[in-house]
């Protein structure tokens, strides 16, 4: 069945993570009967292992249901901070947005960011209070909050329970009411936006397309316009969740498309799709690349499994654009990629899925931002490994990336999150109470400090009431030092970091002292020193193995003792010379743990 372009209406959810987006897509799947009950199971259209193991949508993903004779398009988009890229795109495919907040945790930070997001896309929002059915539910302040902070009116704010399926029928209504039908001439040039892909071995890209204008049938030539390809439709479809063929996709209407690439870089989200025969005038506008914010370095375990690295990452980033890479050489780690990431999180799903879908065993070095260093000469690099880092005496002025990190929290818990900000050589900006029990903190804080563990700290200082968005605030000046950790008097890259002067020593002292556990005893005594430029700042010594070699002396002259002990210390010198510290593996993976 196609329906008319005025009975089509293409909604994403929306809300601050763990607000019950995929359980309201679980609800909606059930009553609009578009999952056999014996089948259907709970985060439904959570595809990935990863997502299921740890609660969490990472990737959008989009369904189309059938309501009171409308067909109802609806994108399921992930809450966490790291992944609103893929809501950004989400939104370009949709004319409305459903609105989720938590009854008992009201308005959160994701919760203003994607509705702010929402509101410059121009889309329609149906505001909802979810989970009502929980004790502590207060839906009426929660509604209050959601009037006073985006000013929808709450007596259009509705009240539903997506574990029960209370509400969601009216907020289904709702939808079908208040969000605009797409516009779009189905006769005029085909133009459709890809918004996602995927790589399957056996059919090639699979595309996510939303048709602006024009139709999309199955059997056509198109062109792809900015990658300036040309391919033929194999076949277009729609999710209804199963993958359904069908023959053509009018205006508005969101499916997906195959059509035999085998090149990854033909179908990039954002890509137009046009006929060749009878082109569009112009490419639709597409998506701006975001901006990676954490770095770190990829190396497989075994160097033999670099080509095969390198096949995962180009296929994974046509699922994934958000992360960028390129090759780089590490003394100690071998080859490798330097990573690009929007966030911790998201690095550490990236790294898990290149292991899983593609059955590799990594590395990652430290994480570690873009810095932008001007140099006596005047010149200025942009640094994002810190092994690149000029010598001292080539820096003229160092400056770090800022984020303007915004926190919604309980009134109680102020003064413990404000102590972390500021042992985050963090600036406040403002503190302003959203209501009598919640506040919204705002901070200009490095985001080096922010890369490892700032979430969860704000977490375990508000007993998970805490939430935090970011957003850059530019580059400023800082007093920072590169701190190298050298075996034997030899530097190894892998452990180079870069940190704030006050904090050097520190960094230097716990780094010893965990690689000198780490390394195995030699047969010579092994330094492990941290040294900023030629100061060494920290030491400790792996004490060599020995071997008794005064056993066979029983009595007689101590001159022959002497000798020996002389002859053992002159091989252990030279050793020393010419030795090489092997580092193994297991003291990488453990060096560089992340909760340490």
């Amino acid at each position: 069945m196609v329906p008319s372009t005025t009975r089509i209406r293409c909604v994403s959810t929306l809300s601050h993570i763990d607000h019950g987006k995929t359980t309201l897509t679980d609800r909606i799947l059930e009553l609009c009967g578009a999952v056999d009950p014996r089948d259907m199971r709970e985060q439904f259209l959570d595809s990935m292992d990863i997502e299921r193991e740890r609660g969490i949508t990472i990737k959008a993903q989009n369904v189309r249901v059938w309501w009171k004779e409308h067909a109802i398009h609806l994108i399921d988009t992930p809450g966490h901070v790291d992944f609103g890229y893929e809501v950004s795109r989400s939104l370009a495919a949709c004319e409305g947005a459903i609105l989720l907040v938590d009854a008992t945790q009201g308005i959160e930070a994701q919760t203003l960011a994607n509705c702010y997001l929402a509101i410059e896309n121009d889309l329609e929002i149906v505001a909802a209070v979810n989970k009502i059915d929980l004790p502590a539910a207060d839906p009426d302040r929660v509604a209050s909050e959601i009037e006073r902070v985006f000013g929808i009116p709450a007596g259009d704010v509705l009240r539903i329970s997506a574990k029960t399926g209370e509400g969601v029928p009216e907020l289904l209504d709702a939808v079908v009411a208040r969000v605009p039908a797409p516009e779009g001439d189905p006769d005029a040039p085909l133009q459709g936006l890809i918004f996602d892909s995927y790589y399957d071995q056996y059919r090639g890209v699979v595309s996510a397309v939303r048709v602006v204008a024009g139709t999309l049938a199955s059997g056509a030539r198109l062109r792809f316009m900015q990658a300036g390809a040309t391919h033929d439709v194999e076949e277009i479809g729609i999710r209804a969740p199963a993958s359904t063929p069908v023959a053509t996709l009018g205006p508005g209407e969101v499916g997906y498309l195959i059509a035999g690439i085998k090149d990854v870089g033909e179908a990039r989200s954002g890509e137009t799709v046009t006929e060749e025969r009878r082109q569009a005038p112009e490419a639709l506008a597409g998506y701006r690349d975001p901006k990676p914010m954490v770095f770190c370095g990829l190396y497989p375990v075994v160097g033999d499994d670099f080509a095969d690295l390198r096949d995962a990452l180009e296929k994974l980033r046509l699922n994934d654009s958000s992360f960028t890479y390129e090759p780089e050489t590490s003394g100690a780690l071998g080859f490798g990629f330097r990573c690009g990431f929007l966030g911790l999180l998201h690095m550490e799903i990236v790294r898990e899925r290149l292991e899983r879908e593609f059955d590799l065993s990594l590395i990652a070095t430290a994480p570690s931002v873009e810095y932008r260093v001007r140099l006596t000469t005047g010149e200025s690099v942009e640094v994002d490994n810190p092994s690149a880092m000029p010598p001292p005496a080539q820096v003229d002025v160092i400056e770090e990336p800022w984020l303007t990190a915004i926190m919604l929290l309980p009134v109680e818990y102020t003064g413990t999150v404000m102590e972390l900000c500021q042992t985050r050589r963090g600036d406040m900006v403002k503190m302003e109470y959203l209501s009598e029990e919640r506040l919204e903190l705002v901070y200009r804080i490095p985001l080096a400090e922010m890369v490892v563990d700032f979430f969860d700290q704000l977490k375990s200082r508000t007993r998970g009431y805490g939430s935090l968005d970011y957003e850059p605030a530019g580059y400023a000046e800082s007093n920072l030092v590169k701190v190298d950790i050298l075996l034997n008097s030899v530097p190894v890259d892998a452990f180079s970091t870069v940190v704030h002067r006050d904090k050097a020593d520190d960094y230097g002292r716990k780094m010893t002292a965990k690689l000198r556990e780490l390394i195995p005893r030699q047969l010579f005594d092994v330094p492990i020193q941290a040294a900023i430029g030629g100061r060494v700042i920290s030491r400790e010594t792996v004490k060599a193995k020995r071997k008794d070699v005064l056993a066979k002396c029983y009595g007689g002259d101590i001159t022959r003792k002497r000798k020996l002990l002389e002859r053992q210390k002159e091989g252990k010198r030279r050793m020393k010379s010419i030795g090489r510290v092997e580092v193994p593996q297991e003291a990488f993976i453990s060096a560089l743990r992340l909760e340490d």
